[in-house]
């Protein structure tokens, strides 16, 4: 997985963003899970969402996706403020989660697993049935994709590795027309080939031009793959970065919080204003 290509910077700019937050605040009871949050989620751009236990990111990932609703600021879905009451209605505006326990069936077959709801068809009522070669062959079209092959379509799903599990809610995301794919890093740590497999999930996303935003405490694979990195401190932000802005080993630094965040973030807002009104 290479650096951000031009072409990419090149899509982005100017763009209108897919999902945009701008002072979004969320409480819990009287304490701010999130604190007037603004960020743009840009067609073609990976956003890596990085902080520590309670920094606010389960929180942030929870109004994207239509679980929790913010009291106060404005969520925005192509340029129209939303209000999201429920996951549904989150999908249906085409904003794909992919979750850190990642619910799949895990007896069903994958192909199934795939089409979850949606299973294709052919034939006329009252000989319609389910077209069982076109599910298996558009999952393992599908899949291949983002770099998943070699798939038995009807293996169960639980025969998936961790990294072929988050490939295809994110192939299913793709097909089934998403415009933002959010995912929440899994609990179980994955290998460095799991790692890639997954990693080129993401770029596939990115290519086809949706809004990725990916939750992650991997500041290292954040800067391998991502083009934005929110920094998340207390439910506010503490840093919007760009990968001009900072190399791997200062977004390892940052991570660990402290005195060098506090300088950098007021260093880079002097030099570049827009960095705070963002």
């Amino acid at each position: 997985m290479s650096a951000t290509p031009p072409a990419v910077e090149e899509r982005v700019e100017g763009a209108t963003p897919v999902i945009e937050l701008r002072g979004v605040t969320v409480r819990h009871g009287s304490v701010p899970a999130l604190s007037r949050v603004t960020v743009a989620l840009l067609p073609g751009q990976i956003t890596c969402v990085l902080g520590e236990n309670g920094s606010g990111k389960s929180t942030l990932v929870q109004v994207l996706s239509g679980l929790r609703r913010h009291d106060e600021g404005e969520l925005l879905v192509g340029g129209a403020p939303t209000r999201f009451r429920s996951p549904r209605q989150a999908r249906e505006a085409g904003i794909a989660t992919v979750w850190q326990d990642l619910a799949v069936a895990p007896l069903l077959a994958v192909w199934r697993n795939f089409f979850l709801g949606a299973e294709p068809t052919r034939g006329v009522w009252p000989f319609r049935r389910l077209d069982l070669d076109g599910a298996r062959e558009t999952t393992m079209r599908a899949m291949a994709r983002v770099g998943v092959t070699g798939l038995d379509p009807d293996q169960p799903a639980s025969a998936l590795q961790a990294g072929e599990r988050q490939s295809l809610a994110v192939a299913r995301a793709l097909h089934f027309g998403a415009r933002a794919l959010v995912i929440d890093e899994p609990v179980t740590p994955m290998t460095v080939a799991r790692q890639t497999l997954f990693g080129q999930a993401v770029l596939a996303a990115r290519a086809r031009g949706l809004a990725v935003v990916v939750v992650t405490n991997n500041p290292r694979y954040a800067h391998l793959i991502g083009d934005r990195f929110l920094l998340l401190a207390h439910g506010q932000i503490a840093g919007n970065l760009t990968r001009d802005d900072v190399d791997s080993d200062v977004l390892t630094a940052l991570m660990a919080g402290g005195d060098q965040l506090t300088t950098l973030t007021d260093a880079l807002t002097a030099l570049h204003p827009e960095l705070g009104e963002r």
